[in-house]
């Protein structure tokens, strides 16, 4: 039986440089960091007072009045972010099958920002007082319910939440049902929004956050000798996946083909990868084979890094390990030196930069890379400071999160 193929049609983000895919994308190969001093809440005691915070956001741009109080900020995040997304991709769901278009929406941490709001009533007013709505806006799995409910979707329809690997985990799924034949159509990707003040806190606490206060924008620093950990960021990222006679039927617009998708575990520690990066190496290699790609062929990786030493160092060695004398020949850069690390919408994200990087011919640069850590590679170019123009016919997408979770995506030029 001939393979079905996957193809991205409709692109659509909420992140802190920009409420559209074409703002984003524009900011990022400008080098600008849409990193800044936290303002949602005080941050005075805190040793790490900046994130990628998104502000301005009006929910009412994309969402009615009545639906937004019932919605955590994570899932406004993906609810406009589908919105952007459906609105590119010309879809028309009075004219397709909605018991053939399903929604799979990843977040590593779901409402995080509603349980604290409710715990604080609790404590402050009484169990009485708890809002009927903590339930509906807690639920991880609220944004892909809201999506389909807005559009009256009747497919699959589920959360993936795997941390940080959420986002490529529910695209790779989204992927695997089109394959599957039991879709047509799949609208998926990944939402967070932990910019809170227990996110902020846990994650100092977990001692993960870079701490340079002084210098916000330049504080997160991929790959670099002088890092200091990982920048919180939140939003989201959605794109319209389709099997691709369904949309050059309807005569779709086409970025990309999603061609390969790879998920292991590592199986060794709750928050640290193996150190020589040999769960992101298979991860990898998985994705090459489903995609049955030679090395040679990919052009460009979009790194998971993160900025911790930890995580540079193991995903650069796994792709040396992975392409071997072709790892020089690679383009490679972590647009989280932009953005933050989005956590659950990371890997969302940064597919829709992807599919932006082929259609473009244009490389982000990985901002605040001044000292290469050359235990990273020296010889390896991950397109320190400034863009590179570059034709890319194909990008691989790594994730990677807390529990050992690796995903991996691969798209190409159609």
């Amino acid at each position: 039986m001939k393979k079905r193929r996957v193809v991205i049609t409709g692109l659509g983000c909420i992140t802190t440089l920009s409420e559209s895919v074409e703002g984003l994308f524009t900011a990022l190969c400008e080098g600008k960091s849409g990193v800044s001093p936290i303002e949602s809440f005080d941050t005075s005691q805190y040793p790490v007072r900046f994130a990628g915070e998104i502000r301005d956001f009006d929910a009412s741009d994309y969402i009615d009045q009545r639906e937004i109080k019932r919605m955590d900020r994570f899932t406004q995040f993906a609810v406009a972010s589908a919105k952007q997304a459906i609105e590119d991709s010309g879809l028309d769901f009075s004219k397709v099958d909605v018991f053939r278009t399903g929604v799979i929406v990843g977040t590593g941490i779901g409402g995080i920002k509603e349980i604290e709001d409710q715990h604080l009533r609790l404590v402050q007013r009484g169990p009485s007082k708890v809002s009927p709505f903590c339930v509906p806006r807690l639920m991880a799995n609220a944004a892909s319910g809201n999506i389909a409910i807005a559009y009256g979707l009747r497919g699959p329809n589920f959360c993936v939440s795997s941390a940080c690997a959420s986002g490529n985990h529910a695209i790779g799924e989204a992927y695997c049902n089109i394959l599957a034949g039991r879709s047509d159509i799949m609208i998926t990707g990944g939402a967070e929004a932990a910019v809170t003040p227990v996110g902020l806190a846990s994650f100092c606490a977990a001692r993960s956050l870079s701490t340079l206060n002084e210098n916000p924008q330049a504080a997160s620093k991929p790959f670099d000798r002088d890092r200091g950990g990982f920048v919180l960021a939140e939003g989201a990222g959605i794109l319209i996946l389709e099997e691709e006679s369904h949309a050059r039927k309807r005569g779709a617009k086409i970025y990309a083909e999603l061609l390969g998708y790879g998920a292991t575990d590592d199986g060794y520690h709750i928050t640290a990868p193996l150190p020589d990066g040999g769960g992101a190496a298979r991860t990898m290699k998985m994705a090459l084979a489903d995609a049955e790609l030679d090395i040679e062929k990919i052009d460009y990786i979009n790194a998971h890094g993160t900025g911790t030493e930890l995580n540079d160092l193991a995903e650069s060695s796994a792709i040396r390990t992975v392409f071997g004398s072709h790892a020089t020949k690679l383009s490679i850069s972590s647009t989280k030196s932009c953005l933050g690390h989005l956590l659950g919408a990371s890997g969302a994200v940064e597919l829709v930069i992807c599919a932006r990087i082929i259609t473009d011919s244009i490389i982000p640069p990985t901002i605040n890379l001044e000292n290469l850590d050359e235990r990273c590679g020296k010889e390896m170019n991950f397109v320190p400071l400034k863009p590179q123009e570059r034709k890319v016919n194909y990008a691989l997408s790594n994730s990677f999160g807390f529990g050992g979770h690796n995903a991996c995506l691969i798209i190409g030029k159609i």
